[in-house]
C-alpha cells in the first residue's frame, strides 16, 4: 500500500499524536500524499490534519508541531513509491558497458526527479509528466539536477535515443521562467556534441540564466564492454586542449557579463591536457564538485591547511603508510606527500596508482576501482603499516568494493590494515598523521601538536581522487 508507515520514532510528533504502524498516510491538509515530495511539502507546516487509512477504513488525527520539524515516519520504501527507471538509451550510458554478474543494483538506471532534488541525482527529464512537470513548479522543487548534453534537439534524440528527448529542453525554459534553479551536466563526447554543437548548448543554457545556476563538462567514460554499442572514443591530449579553451573562453565572456562563470570543466579534462588545474577561487562555491570540477584543487587546498598543524621533524614519527588510488589522482596525491615532506620532514609513505584491468585502462577514476584490482597490482609491494584508501572505492556506507571483495578479503590477502578515508584534504591528513578526530558543534576537528585544531567542514562529495 502506498504511503504504508513503517515504523515511527519514539517521542516524534506522530507517535505523540496516536499514529500506528501498517496505516498508510494518504492526505495532509486535504493534499494528497503521493510521495515523499508531497509528504516533506505539506508536513512541514505546525498544524497538521492527517487522513489516515488501513483498507476500507479511515480516520483523521489532529498534531501540532514545530515548523519543519519531522513527523518521525519510516515508510515501506523511501520515495513511498517505486523508483523510476531511465526510458533513454543513451549512446555513452555507462551501466550498458558494465560486465556480466554483478550485483542487479548496478544495472538499475535510474532518472527520478524526486532523487535529483533528495539526493542529488541527475535527470533527464524525459519520463516527465505534464502533472510532474507542474508539480516541480507548483512546489518549487529547487534545485534540481539535469543531464542535457545536448540543447540541439534533433542531437539529443540521437543521443539519448528518446524520441522526446528533444522536447526536454522546453521544459527547462518552462523551469528557469518559473525561478526552478537546474544545475546541469553535459557529458562530451568526442565528435558527437562538442565543437560547434558545444556552442550553441551553452548559448542556450547561458540564455536561461540564472535558472541554469551552474554547468559541468565532463568526459564520456568508455569501458572494455562496448560490444554492438555505438561507436565512441575518449578524449585525446589534444582534444581535451581544445575543449578546455573553448569552455573556458565562452565561461571567461559569462563571468564579464554575468558574475559568473557558470560553465566549468571537471578536473580530469585538465588531466587529459596534463594542463595545471586552474586556482581555488576559479571555481566559485564549487557548485559541481560532485562532477569532479576543482576536487583536486579543493583537496590540495585542504590539505595545505591541515598542514599548518604539523611540527618540523614529525614527519619521523609517522607510521609507514601507502596509498592507493585511481591513476589520474596518484601524481597529485604524490606532490602532497611532497608538500607535506617539505614542511615537516621527508614520510615514510607512497602512492600506489592503480590500473583498472576490471573495467578497462581507459578508467582511472578511484570510484571504480575494484578489491579484485587493489589485490592483484599490490601484492607483495611495500605497503608499510597500513593502506588508505579514499571512501569512495567502497559501497555507500559499507566495506564491500564494486566488484563485492570486501575490506577484510583485501586485508587478508594483502596482509595489512585497510583505512577509508573520508573524501577531504583535512580528513587524508589526519590519517597520514593519525591526528585524533573529535567531533564539536556538528565541525570534524583534528587534534595537533600541542593542542591546536584545524576545522573544516567536509563538502558534499568533496574529496580525493572521487571526480569521474
Amino acid at each position: 500500500m502506498r504511503g504504508q508507515i513503517k515504523s515511527i520514532d519514539p517521542g516524534s510528533p506522530a507517535e505523540r499524536a496516536g499514529l500506528r504502524t501498517g496505516e498508510a498516510l494518504t492526505e495532509i491538509n486535504g493534499h494528497s500524499i503521493v510521495d515523499v515530495l508531497d509528504y516533506k511539502f505539506y508536513s512541514y507546516d505546525s498544524d497538521l490534519t492527517l487522513t489516515l487509512s488501513t483498507g476500507a477504513e479511515q480516520r483523521t488525527v489532529r498534531l501540532c508541531k514545530a515548523e519543519g520539524e519531522d513527523l518521525g515516519l519510516t515508510f515501506e520504501t523511501y520515495l513511498m513509491d517505486k523508483a523510476r527507471s531511465c526510458a533513454n538509451n543513451c549512446i555513452f550510458c555507462f551501466v550498458d558497458q558494465m560486465p556480466p554478474n554483478m550485483r542487479d543494483t548496478l544495472y538499475f538506471k535510474d532518472d527520478d526527479a524526486r532523487l535529483s532534488f533528495l539526493m542529488g541525482n541527475y535527470i533527464t527529464l524525459t519520463n516527465l509528466s505534464q502533472r510532474e512537470i507542474q508539480r516541480i513548479i507548483d512546489l518549487r522543487i529547487s534545485p534540481i539536477n539535469v543531464s542535457v548534453h545536448t540543447t540541439d534537439p534533433d542531437l539529443r534524440v540521437r543521443m539519448l535515443r528518446h524520441r522526446n528527448a528533444g522536447e526536454s529542453i522546453e521544459v527547462m525554459r518552462r523551469f528557469a521562467a518559473a525561478g526552478i534553479v537546474m544545475n546541469c551536466q553535459i557529458v562530451a563526447c568526442p565528435g558527437v556534441n562538442d565543437g560547434p554543437a558545444l556552442d550553441r548548448t551553452m548559448e542556450d543554457l547561458a540564455d536561461m540564466a540564472p535558472g541554469v545556476g551552474s554547468v559541468s563538462v565532463v568526459p564520456v567514460g568508455i569501458t572494455r564492454y562496448r560490444e554492438g554499442l555505438t561507436p565512441l572514443s575518449t578524449y585525446t591530449k589534444g582534444e581535451a586542449a581544445a575543449l578546455l579553451d573553448q569552455v573556458e573562453g565562452f565561461a571567461a565572456r559569462c563571468k564579464a557579463g554575468r558574475g559568473t562563470s557558470l560553465f566549468w570543466c571537471s578536473d580530469e579534462f585538465y588531466l587529459k591536457a596534463e594542463r595545471e588545474l586552474p586556482e581555488e577561487d576559479y571555481y566559485e562555491e564549487f557548485t559541481q564538485l560532485e562532477n569532479g570540477v576543482g576536487m583536486l584543487r579543493l583537496l590540495e587546498s585542504e590539505f595545505r591547511s591541515a598542514l599548518l598543524l604539523a611540527e618540523p621533524g614529525e614527519g619521523k614519527l609517522v607510521r609507514p603508510f601507502s596509498i592507493a588510488d585511481g591513476v589520474s589522482a596518484a601524481p597529485w596525491l604524490e606532490r602532497l606527500l611532497a608538500a607535506a615532506g617539505a614542511r615537516c620532514g621527508e614520510l615514510p609513505g607512497r602512492v600506489y596508482p592503480i590500473v583498472n584491468r576490471f573495467f578497462g585502462e581507459t578508467i582511472t577514476v578511484s570510484g571504480l576501482v575494484t578489491g579484485r584490482d587493489l589485490i592483484e597490482q599490490l601484492q607483495g609491494k611495500d605497503l608499510g603499516e597500513r593502506l588508505l584508501i579514499p571512501v569512495n572505492m567502497l559501497r555507500h556506507q559499507e566495506n564491500v568494493f564494486l566488484d563485492d571483495v570486501t575490506v577484510e578479503e583485501a586485508e587478508k590477502a594483502l596482509g595489512v590494515p585497510i583505512v577509508a578515508v573520508e573524501q577531504d584534504g583535512g580528513a587524508l591528513a589526519g590519517a597520514i598523521f593519525e591526528w585524533e578526530p573529535s567531533e564539536e558543534g556538528g565541525e570534524v576537528q583534528w587534534v595537533g601538536p600541542e593542542d591546536e585544531y584545524y576545522r573544516y567542514n567536509p563538502p558534499a562529495g568533496g574529496g580525493f581522487a572521487s571526480f569521474s
